[in-house]
C-alpha cells in the first residue's frame, strides 16, 4: 500500500507540470493588457510601458513561464496586479472557507442520498421509488446559481430565517451548502440505487436472506458495502467539480472563499491569481483522486495494490 501511495504520489508530478503548461499558456491567450487596465485609460503609453516592465509582462512568454514555474517549485506563486500581496498567501488564506463549503456540500449529500437511494433500490418501482426517481432528475436539471438565488428568495428575503451572505456562523453556511449540494446529493442517489439494484440481486445476498439474516443487516451491512465502490467514485469527482463550482457559488453569497477570489481577479485581470487558483483547484482535484484510489481497499478487501 506504501509503495502504490508513493507511486501515486509521483505520477501527480507530471500531471501537475502539464497542468502548469495550460493554465499558463491558455491564459496568456487572453486578449488585453493587464498593464493598461491597471495604469487606466488616461495613462500614457510610456506609463503603461513603463508599468509593463515593472511587472515583467514585456520578457518574453516562455522566460516569464520558466520564471513563473520556478516560483511554483520554490513556493513563491508571484505578487498579485491587483493588490500588493503574494498570490500563494492569499489563496491559503481564503482555501479554509471553500474547502468548508466543498466538504459540508458532500458530507449533506451522503447523509442525504445514500439513504434515499438505499430505500429506492430496496422498494423498487414503489411510490417512494418513483418519487425519489423524479426528484434526482429535478436535481440533475437545475443548475446550482438558479437554486442559490432560489434559496436567498424564500429563505432569507420572504421568511428571514437565513442570511444571504457572508460567512461567520453555521447559518452563514446552510444555503450555500445546499445549493452546492443539490446536484451531487441526485447524481449520488441515483448512482446508489442502480447500483444497489445489481447488488441486492446477488447469489450472496439471496443467500444471507435465505439463512435468516435481518433485511436491514443484509442492505446496509453486505449490500451498500460493495455498492459503496461506485458511490466514492462519483463522489470524489462531484467533490472535485463542486470545487470548481464554488465560483459561482461564493460570488451568489459573497462568500469569501477561492471561487469569490478567482472571480474577482478574472474582472480585473489579476493573471497571477488566477494561475495560482486554477493550479491549486486543480492540486486538490489530484489529490482527491489519489485518496478515491485508496479508499477502494478499505471497502473491499479483496482490492490489493502493489
Amino acid at each position: 500500500m506504501l509503495r502504490y501511495t508513493a507511486s501515486r504520489l509521483l505520477q501527480i508530478i507530471p500531471t501537475v507540470f502539464g497542468v502548469t503548461v495550460l493554465v499558463f499558456f491558455l491564459i496568456w491567450m487572453i486578449p488585453g493588457d493587464p498593464a493598461l487596465l491597471l495604469a487606466g485609460e488616461e495613462a500614457s503609453p510610456e506609463e503603461v510601458a513603463a508599468l509593463r516592465r515593472s511587472l515583467g509582462l514585456d520578457r518574453p512568454v516562455i522566460v516569464q513561464y520558466g520564471s513563473w514555474l520556478l516560483g511554483i517549485v520554490t513556493g513563491d506563486w508571484g505578487t498579485s496586479i491587483a493588490r500588493p500581496r503574494a498570490v500563494l498567501p492569499e489563496l491559503l488564506t481564503r482555501l479554509p472557507a471553500t474547502l468548508e463549503l466543498a466538504l459540508a456540500s458532500m458530507v449533506l449529500s451522503l447523509v442525504v442520498a445514500v439513504p434515499l437511494g438505499v430505500i429506492s433500490a430496496v422498494r423498487q418501482n414503489s411510490g417512494f421509488d418513483n418519487g425519489g426517481r423524479v426528484v434526482s432528475l429535478l436535481g440533475l436539471s437545475m443548475p446550482n446559481f438558479w437554486v442559490a438565488l432560489l434559496l436567498i428568495l424564500v429563505f432569507a428575503y420572504y421568511l428571514r430565517w437565513l442570511p444571504a451572505s457572508g460567512r461567520g456562523t453555521w447559518q452563514h453556511m446552510v444555503l450555500p451548502t445546499i445549493a452546492l449540494g443539490t446536484g451531487m446529493m441526485a447524481e449520488v442517489m441515483r448512482v446508489t440505487r442502480s447500483t444497489m439494484l445489481e447488488v441486492i440481486r446477488q447469489d450472496y445476498v439471496r443467500t444471507a436472506a435465505a439463512k435468516g439474516v435481518r433485511r436491514v443487516m443484509i442492505h446496509y451491512k453486505h449490500a451498500l458495502r460493495n455498492a459503496l465502490i461506485s458511490v466514492v467514485t462519483v463522489v470524489g469527482l462531484q467533490l472535485g467539480f463542486r470545487l470548481g463550482g464554488t465560483v459561482v457559488i461564493e460570488q451568489i453569497f459573497a462568500y469569501p472563499g477561492l471561487g469569490r477570489l478567482a472571480y474577482q481577479a478574472m474582472l480585473q485581470r489579476d493573471i497571477p491569481i488566477i494561475m495560482g487558483t486554477l493550479l491549486l483547484f486543480a492540486l486538490m482535484f489530484l489529490v482527491i483522486n489519489v485518496v478515491v484510489d485508496l479508499l477502494y481497499s478499505l471497502l473491499d478487501p479483496r482490492i490489493r495494490y502493489t
